[in-house]
């Protein structure tokens, strides 16, 4: 008995060591091809721009290849240019940062499992948070989101009353919500957005059916149900949280909304709206809900005219 459990522990230290673990059926790791371990495990490099996920842009998550752990949001993921998956946020606890073995990278790592990923890059300024998670494609596997999802936009177009209206009415669009959005302060009062200068914006989470109304329909719309041209407010509403702004939640919704703009560049516009990246969203006070529809009118400085 002695002998077998002797050579039990010897097994177990030999063969299943933190470079060998990942085809143990006992740990409820993945199996990997020889590919895969080579990097993974062997904490090798896919040739650049071979890999996969290099330019995909579906929406969901990666996950890690050995053990499903769940490591990036597709809307961290950005295109750098440099031939390997780029992301510049991570899902929080699930990337372990260590020197690499030539003392001058930083490696990053499974956390859950220690599946090598890749390296971190800081300081090249590609996206405001000024970071690269680059990542091997073979390191990855992807859950895409659910087609029946529903999705959130941002926008910003002068006092969100009206906004708000405007938006209910699109097929497609299952609610509207006004608050604020843009600013240092965590959930701001109407009175710390209109009188203490405090940064945030009027804005409103649109939650929409992407199967029926897609992103670019909608920002079509919100450009069309504004004056995207007024610089300094909205109508007669003039201040910092009335200006337009479209809040993007990742790069694709970035390059949707610049596309839009040239094309209303190109019809002679001079559009003054800004693109933001999203920050969080404080609903507003409950009586500014709905409140035309309360009111029974009809917004005062918003009207829809076809601009595309």
């Amino acid at each position: 008995m002695k002998l077998f459990i002797l050579v039990l522990f010897v097994l177990l230290s030999n063969g299943l060591s933190a470079r060998d673990y990942s085809n143990s059926p006992t740990l409820h790791f993945n199996p990997l091809t020889d590919d895969e371990r080579r990097v993974i495990v062997d904490k090798g490099t896919e040739r650049a721009f071979s890999g996969k996920y290099y330019k995909y842009d579906k929406e969901g998550t990666y996950l890690c290849k050995r053990c499903n752990a769940p490591l990036y949001k597709s809307s961290d993921k950005f295109e750098s240019g440099c031939g390997w998956p780029s992301f510049d946020d991570e899902i929080p606890g699930a990337i372990k940062r260590t020197l690499d073995a030539d003392g001058h990278r930083v490696e990053i790592t499974c956390a859950n499992c220690g599946a090598h990923l890749g390296h971190v890059f800081k300081g090249e300024h590609i996206t405001s948070k000024n970071i690269r998670h680059c990542v091997n494609s073979l390191s990855l596997k992807f859950e895409e989101k659910k087609v029946d999802d529903l999705a959130r936009a941002y926008y910003a177009g002068g006092c969100f009353w009206g906004v708000e209206y405007y938006m209910e009415q699109l097929k497609g669009v299952k609610s509207v919500e006004s608050g604020y959005m843009g600013g240092k302060l965590k959930n701001p009062t109407y009175y710390d957005v209109s009188y203490k200068n405090s940064g945030e914006m009027e804005v409103v989470e649109v939650v929409y059916d992407p199967k029926v109304i897609s992103y670019e329909e909608l920002t079509k719309n919100f450009f069309e149900i504004h004056d995207p041209t007024q610089a300094n407010g909205q109508g007669p509403d003039i201040g910092e949280q009335y200006k337009s702004a479209i809040f993007v939640s990742n790069f694709k919704e970035r390059k949707t909304v610049e596309k839009l703009i040239k094309i209303l560049e190109a019809k002679g516009l001079n559009i003054a709206t800004k693109i933001k990246e999203k920050t969080p969203f404080y609903k507003a006070e409950e009586y500014h809900q709905d409140y035309y529809k309360h009111k029974g009118k009809k917004p005062y400085c918003h009207s829809y005219r076809k601009l595309f």
